[in-house]
């Protein structure tokens, strides 16, 4: 009976043994859980990374569709008839803006073209590009008699977002404009420039090319491939006022 007990004390563990035993696995399971934690810090990181890669390319294709489409119509001023596009650069007290005349998308409802107005608001350290729009009534029409609505955010979050205008100047030179008033044509380009807290441009100076911008000879039923060549109110142009 004394032999049986001997041996029935040799084969458990001793307190030290399992104190032991204890931290090692808690050392273990301390390592799992950062483990983990660090994987899904990582992964949740990367998923928001591709969920802003996403909404860019996005708002690129929607602010690509809208520039493209731009319409060269007139509309009405207290000064006279003069294009339908506008652009001014924001400040502190208000936002900057671009108002244009485009082509309504086609499952929209009324068909036709449409009054598109991009706000650039700032709110603290966030900012948002917003779109809004309403239909377009016509060169009668002035854009203070529009009330764009139906707001859909494009960009939000802390970013400094700005855009320029490009006209091509004579001889091809071309040239950035932060305002656009009192036009006789359209720009031919929008820049939009999104900088994060690095100041570097997220897009890459995403440029946005507005094609309505042929001279008005060119609707001429005698038109040649080359009045192309003469932006629309240069000095080439023949149907700019002499």
């Amino acid at each position: 009976m004394r032999r049986q007990h001997a041996m029935t004390a040799q084969d458990g563990f001793t307190l030290i043994e399992a104190l032991a035993a204890l931290a090692i696995s808690s050392v273990i399971i301390v390592a799992c859980a950062a483990l983990v934690h660090d994987v899904a810090f990582h992964f949740d990181r990367g998923s928001r990374t591709v969920d802003v890669a996403e909404r860019f390319i996005l708002v690129t294709d929607r602010l690509a569709a809208d520039f493209g489409s731009a319409r060269q119509v007139a509309r009405r001023t207290e000064t006279g008839p003069a294009i339908a596009f506008a652009a001014e650069p924001g400040d502190t007290q208000k936002p900057g803006k671009i108002v244009f005349v485009g082509a309504a998308p086609v499952a929209s409802a009324p068909s036709g073209d449409q009054v598109v107005m991009l706000t650039f608001e700032r709110d603290d350290d966030i900012m948002r590009v917003v779109r809004r729009s309403a239909p377009w009534g016509g060169p009668t029409t002035s854009f203070e008699d529009v009330a764009p609505d139906n707001p859909v955010v494009l960009i939000e979050g802390k970013w400094d977002i700005s855009f320029l205008l490009g006209r091509l100047a004579p001889g091809a030179a071309l040239t950035w404009h932060t305002g656009w008033s009192g036009e006789s044509t359209l720009p031919r380009f929008v820049r939009l420039l999104v900088r994060g807290a690095s100041g570097r441009d997220v897009l890459g100076e995403a440029d946005f090319v507005i094609r309505a911008d042929a001279p008005v000879a060119c609707g001429r039923p005698d038109a040649a491939v080359g009045c192309l060549a003469a932006g629309p109110g240069s000095a080439t142009d023949p149907a700019r006022p002499r």
